[in-house]
């Protein structure tokens, strides 16, 4: 076997960075992944290595990307931040105020913040529903205006796994007269300079790492109460991971789940929330609006990953238990079914990126991320 190649720029400062992505490759954890570090405005790490492809065959360049799983939430999250920011969205406003078929079936009070907190009891379709349907993104959004909530709206989170999308997406649209695809092409990704998608054009297509799955959850959905938010959810719909690699799933716009990007394009993102608000010139938030994600909507242990988890307006918070290797303080992060995770620690104004494409078991985290974390901290004064 031809040994994974390490490619890009690290600071010596950040060695043992570049030392811990060679082990997870050289061990075979890892297959394909790129990592990117920014502090304090400086690009001080941006890596990449191994492979695209299961056979190892393909590497993994410079302009690889992949399907990043629910690390396309904080984007979608960013998109609707960045509306709060030009008065056009009201996080504590009724979601009714900008999308009146929403207030059906006793949902006239849940608020914006609680669809982007995951408070909102809509955290997934009301059976049957198929992931196909997702696709047809405005009968989707309409079935979710029509059903009721799943458990009392603020009280709890019940992590909106795939239809989070859906529902931030429709307020971009209603809002600013363009799909969430759209918006996140031409108002962050245009601007920042930010290989990144919601789903991916045909033409990238040559460019993507297909998602290898990873072995299947530890659950055993049969045991679980039909009724509960955590059966309803992880069964409306059932996701099977290989989707990811089909045409229809990248020709759709699933804000929830199917952006693609790399670490480098999603730390070109959302380091503006360590930056002030601002990157490279581009303003995108005032201080006043990044300070509205730290507004916290829930602590405790959530209705359907069944985990402690804390969230603010937009983003999980940190929290010892679930992903205790994300920076305590003023920091905020998410990631994706597998391991992709961005984290943006305020504090030091650091942002860190891993994305890849063999995906670990778990939702939220993996060991590999948090080798990578742990590396770089140990780089950093203490």
């Amino acid at each position: 076997m031809i040994t994974a190649e390490i490619t890009g720029h690290c600071d010596a400062r950040f060695a043992p960075v570049r030392d811990a992505l060679a082990g997870q490759l050289e061990s075979g954890e890892e297959l394909g992944a790129s990592i990117a570090v920014d502090l304090d405005g400086e690009t001080v790490v941006d890596l990449w290595g191994g492979w695209r492809d299961a056979e190892r065959q393909v590497p993994w360049t410079s302009d690889t990307i992949v399907n990043v799983w629910s690390t396309t939430k904080t984007v979608t999250a960013l998109a609707a931040l960045v509306l709060v920011d030009r008065g056009l969205l009201d996080p504590y406003a009724p979601v009714a105020r900008y999308w009146p078929e929403f207030a059906a079936n006793g949902k006239e009070a849940i608020e914006v913040r609680h669809l982007l907190s995951h408070t909102s009891g809509v955290s997934g379709w009301e059976a049957p529903f198929t992931a196909e349907q997702m696709y047809d993104v405005e009968a989707a959004t309409a079935a979710l205006a029509a059903q009721a909530p799943w458990w009392e709206p603020g009280t709890a989170s019940g992590y909106h796994a795939q239809n989070q999308g859906h529902l931030v997406g429709e307020l971009v649209r209603r809002v600013s007269g363009r799909s969430l695809t759209e918006f996140v092409a031409q108002e962050l990704a245009g601007p920042l300079g930010a290989d990144f998608s919601i789903g991916a054009a045909g033409a990238d297509v040559g460019r993507i790492a297909p998602v290898v799955p990873p072995p299947a959850l530890p659950m055993d959905l049969a045991s679980l109460d039909p009724e509960s938010p955590m059966y309803k959810t992880l069964t409306g719909p059932l996701t099977d991971p290989n989707r990811a690699n089909t045409a229809p799933w990248r020709a759709a716009e699933l804000g929830a789940i199917n952006g693609h990007g790399n670490a480098r394009s999603v730390a070109r993102l959302l380091r503006v929330l360590a930056l002030d608000g601002t990157a490279d010139g581009v303003r995108l938030l005032s201080p006043d609006t990044i300070d509205v994600i730290f507004d916290q909507q829930s602590h405790g242990v959530d209705l359907v990953l069944g985990v402690p988890l804390r969230f603010g307006i937009g983003f999980a918070l940190p929290e010892t238990e679930t992903v205790p290797y994300v920076p305590q303080g003023r920091a905020c992060y998410w990631g994706g079914w597998g391991g992709s995770l961005i984290v943006v620690d305020l504090d030091r104004r650091l942002t860190i990126s891993y994305m890849m494409n063999r995906m670990s078991p778990g939702i939220i985290g993996s060991e590999r991320a948090e080798t990578y974390l742990r590396a770089v901290d140990a780089s950093l004064p203490a």
